[in-house]
């Protein structure tokens, strides 16, 4: 019979800074450092915010078996209809880690209001934490019970308030930033605060925290992606914290997680940076007339684009607008997809990047 676990409380007076543990940290740490500056050679940087976040919501929500494209999430995003309700599901996710971000610059730290509001935009309730017992997390092919988190409400915000507490009181141990990042993470997780969304709300601390003391300076480094690739060693680390005290060996997962991550999202953002300099030349080549700044920027703020952005962002009339549209379309930059009543037209290149990254 599988009984209530209850975390201890943070700090964790544990060893957790093996050899492996500090080779790992500097490399992550070198990782995030170059992810930084990359970052910055992007001219307009919510091209990788919206990028980057999108694919991290479509990742993030898969792991939870929330399955979506990336054409359908594209077109959520621009508001288009006739959207699943898995892509709007996902399009929540995007939402509350924007929201995410907006507080924590605002307020230079994460709450637990902070963290049930994310929760909230994502589920689309107001059920903040659980308030009744009955939570487990089950096989979901046999049905077994795997883990029964704290049960007593009286519990759970006892935890939640000692978690805040650690992550904005950095002196309460000498860990480096990563480290204190794997061990929120697997604290929260374990606290299982709410009825749902613990999942995903714990992948957008993460990458708050890190905003927090600025290993980040925007949302930009998502580990969704590594998990899914690694889905069994996750929950098998996680839960060997609960059973074996195996924090190292956790940290360990983490750390190069972040490394392998931020490396990947270094690569993505160069590859971005060449398609948008082929894409200047070719414009400038090919259509002198109407090339601009704002608009190569606004061709790399979203894979899909339509008249009335060029319309607001470029200060032309429709005609104008569907006319840029048309000639990049001829010179095989853009291709248009008719849906609905709407007509998108879709920046070719970024789309097989993104959707292939």
């Amino acid at each position: 019979m599988q009984k209530e676990y209850i975390p201890l409380k943070l700090p964790i007076h544990k060893e957790l800074e093996t050899k492996g543990v500090l080779k790992k940290i500097i490399s992550a740490n070198k990782a995030l450092a170059e992810l930084k500056g990359v970052a910055r050679s992007i001219p307009n940087q919510s091209i990788l915010v919206n990028a980057l976040s999108l694919q991290e919501a479509k990742d993030s929500s898969e792991i939870e078996n929330i399955i979506t494209t990336h054409d359908e999430l594209y077109r959520a995003h621009l508001g288009g209809a006739n959207i699943s309700y898995q892509a709007k599901e996902v399009q929540r996710y995007r939402e509350a880690l924007y929201r995410g971000f907006e507080l924590v610059k605002t307020n230079n730290l994460l709450l637990k209001k902070h963290i049930v509001e994310i929760q909230q935009i994502l589920e689309e309730n107001q059920a903040g934490m659980r308030t009744q017992s009955g939570t487990v997390l089950k096989n979901e092919k046999s049905g077994e019970i795997i883990y029964m988190p704290p049960q007593n409400p009286a519990d759970i915000q006892t935890l939640m308030d000692n978690l805040e507490h650690y992550i904005n009181n950095p002196d309460l141990d000498d860990f480096d930033i990563l480290v204190k990042m794997a061990i929120i993470h697997y604290q929260f997780e374990s606290i299982h605060p709410f009825y749902d969304g613990n999942g995903r709300t714990g992948r957008i601390i993460n990458i708050l925290f890190l905003m927090l003391y600025g290993l980040l300076e925007l949302p930009i480094l998502y580990m969704s992606s590594y998990i899914i690739k690694t889905k069994n060693d996750y929950y098998r680390l996680l839960n060997e914290v609960r059973t074996k005290e195996a924090w190292a060996e956790w940290t360990l997962y983490v750390l190069t997680g972040v490394d392998e991550t931020a490396k990947d999202s270094i690569r993505l953002i160069n590859d971005i940076n060449i398609l948008m300099e082929d894409t200047k030349e070719k414009l400038s080549k090919e259509l002198t007339r109407l090339y601009s700044k704002d608009l190569l920027e606004l061709l790399f703020s979203h894979p899909y684009t339509k008249i009335s952005f060029l319309v607001d962002t470029l200060v032309i009339t429709r005609k104008t607008a569907s006319s840029y549209l048309k000639s990049m379309e001829d010179i095989g930059i853009l291709k248009s997809i008719k849906m609905g009543r709407d007509v998108y037209f879709i920046n070719i290149a970024l789309f097989e990047l993104l959707k292939n990254k």
